[in-house]
């Protein structure tokens, strides 16, 4: 069942994932599971080898897809997930930013 009133409560979390995180298609994967999950957000790499993404949606889901981030994908060796909560910004869709 799911709750789509608007009244529950959104969350914003601004994610860096550290490790072998670029390469191993660790964007694309992220992109499909937050869209599987109906997240919004974009996901990118950084200069410096981590991955940051930023995650719209409820509490619970979000707290999923972070979870999964400690994993990623099957050729992703991720050592490290920090994470920031912000204010959402009613992000539409979620894709990959360059």
């Amino acid at each position: 069942m799911q709750n789509t009133t608007p009244q529950s409560k959104q969350v914003r979390a601004h994610v860096f994932i550290s490790g072998r995180v670029q390469g191993v298609g660790y964007r694309y994967a992220t992109v499909e599971t937050a869209t599987q999950l109906r997240l919004t957000g974009w996901v990118r790499n950084l200069p410096d080898g981590r991955v940051e993404a930023v995650f719209e949606g409820s509490q619970e889901v979000v707290d999923e897809i972070i979870r999964w981030c400690y994993e990623g994908p099957p050729a992703a060796m991720v050592k490290d997930v920090h994470i920031e909560y912000e204010q959402p910004e009613g992000l539409q869709g979620f894709q990959v930013r360059r």
